[in-house]
């Protein structure tokens, strides 16, 4: 199925793409910097589930419906697994700054998702967007609840 994007829809996608590569970019470039395997481990699938998002955008901006069926493998597990607390002290600040770095691009990144799916005509446009921004916030989820167990975080 193909749709006719407006220039609107064509730009809130460009706008996402953007966000999409620099995501992939920074989970790549952290996983090779933090210092907690568990964390290396984290960034790496979420690196691979950001380039999963920016071939859907890319998709739809060619106007092509994705078929969001295909996507879901087993990605709703990893924002909601417990964390075991990091054991080597060492590059601990250091993977702080990292996650807190990530945590708030996932915020800007979930929230841009969500201006766009109000603007979007087509409803299997809509609820692909939908999709994309649930798995932003389940990466945001895991990275809050790794920055918890290590006493990076405190809610209060």
């Amino acid at each position: 199925m193909t749709v006719q994007l407006t220039q609107k829809e064509q730009s809130l996608l460009q706008d996402q793409k953007s966000h999409e590569e620099i995501c992939v970019q920074k989970y790549n470039s952290y996983a090779d910097q933090a210092s907690d395997p568990q964390l290396k481990e984290l960034f790496r699938n979420y690196a691979q589930q950001e380039q999963q998002h920016l071939d859907t955008v890319n998709q739809m901006l060619q106007g092509q419906v994705p078929d969001m069926n295909q996507q879901q493998g087993g990605q709703q597990q990893q924002g909601q697994q417990q964390m075991k607390p990091a054991k080597d002290q060492s590059g601990k600040q250091q993977d702080a700054v990292l996650c807190n770095d990530m945590l708030m691009t996932e915020k800007y990144v979930s929230d841009s998702y969500n201006t766009a799916i109000f603007e979007f005509q087509d409803t299997n446009m809509r609820q692909a967007l939908n999709h994309i921004q649930k798995e932003e916030q389940q990466h945001g989820e895991g990275i809050f609840n790794y920055m918890k167990s290590n006493d990076m975080y405190n809610p209060q």
